[in-house]
């Protein structure tokens, strides 16, 4: 199966973006209100829950409504405030060692992933995978602080935002991982989520977001689908998400394993998904490096260099294969 991942680099909000829009709302659009318009909050309560939880945001915000054409239901949906559920089956870990990297696999549907690598100076210069419009399924920024996001394994929904959203916040208003923790503490999500952090310092932490709980903060370096515990059994069986879990934190402990190697498990079973017709298929492999502020998308015969400073604004044809044996 054949993908063509596609790049945006535009400093601000702008025509580029206008024309992203424009090809992804109608099926945006359609998710929104698959319950129904009035299961969504309105637009002042959108737009003032952006502004008590991230002000910082609301001046990009006001620029994508009017890319958007300022209707009701755009400005809503952009917001990301209580928007429709939506799980994903993601493998994760914070190498700490030599060459420090998050690396992470990003398992879902392939004809809901966005398939666009960004890069944004919006209030600072941020590389990522793109999702939810402007939000991100991970990033890295100018600082070096790098993040990633797995679903986190229960079925809680709450008031609280889209986990791409936060991520986007989180990379726009962070140097250190420190001050990403605080902000996954403070602002709320609406689905609980894994949320793995490495800096430029080499400081780590996999802080545990939930609708219901608050905010974990741990040390943890591996994240899969589930948190302290299995509390969904059927989703963590049918992701394999503690035999994940094992796996990588079993060869992340292992003085032998080299940052190659280890990043050769994740296009491996089991951290590598192929059952992509049920939605728990490996779309890419990502490797952020704080240090360079660069990233490497990786499968099983591609690989593709990107970085802050260079970033090479083309698209880029890959395939899904399955796991080697």
């Amino acid at each position: 199966m054949q993908v063509v991942v596609d790049t945006l680099d535009e400093p601000k909000p702008g025509p580029k973006w206008a024309r992203f829009f424009e090809a992804s709302w109608p099926e945006y659009r359609e998710w929104f209100l698959q319950e129904g318009d009035r299961a969504r909050p309105t637009y002042l309560a959108s737009r003032r829950a952006l502004q008590r939880h991230m002000p910082e945001l609301m001046e990009t915000y006001g620029r994508l409504m009017e890319l958007a054409g300022g209707s009701d239901l755009a400005a809503r949906g952009l917001a990301l405030y209580c928007p429709p559920p939506y799980l994903t089956a993601c493998s994760q870990a914070a190498w700490t060692r030599s060459e420090p990297m998050l690396v992470r696999n990003y398992d879902y549907a392939p004809r809901l992933w966005e398939k666009l690598l960004v890069r944004t100076h919006w209030r600072r210069r941020v590389l990522g995978m793109s999702d939810c419009l402007w939000g991100l399924l991970d990033g890295v920024n100018d600082a070096g602080l790098c993040v990633s996001l797995s679903f986190g394994g229960r079925k809680q929904v709450g008031d609280g935002f889209g986990i791409p959203l936060i991520l986007r916040y989180v990379l726009e208003t962070c140097d250190t991982t420190g001050e990403a923790t605080e902000v996954l503490q403070r602002v709320p999500s609406h689905m609980s989520y894994s949320i793995t952090l490495l800096d430029a310092s080499v400081d780590h932490a996999t802080v545990f977001v939930t609708p219901d709980r608050g905010a974990q903060v741990t040390r943890n370096f591996v994240a899969t689908n589930h948190q302290e515990a299995v509390e969904w059994s059927a989703y963590a069986k049918a992701t394999r998400s503690a035999e994940r879990l094992s796996t990588l934190s079993l060869r992340l402990s292992d003085p032998t394993e080299t940052a190659a190697r280890f990043v050769q498990r994740f296009l491996e079973a089991p951290a590598f998904g192929t059952r992509h017709e049920q939605g728990y298929g490996t779309l890419y492999t990502a490797v952020y490096r704080p240090k360079q502020r660069s990233v490497s998308l990786l499968w099983p015969q591609y690989r593709w260099e990107q970085s802050l400073d260079r970033f090479d604004d083309q698209s880029f044809t890959t395939s899904f294969a399955a796991a080697p044996a």
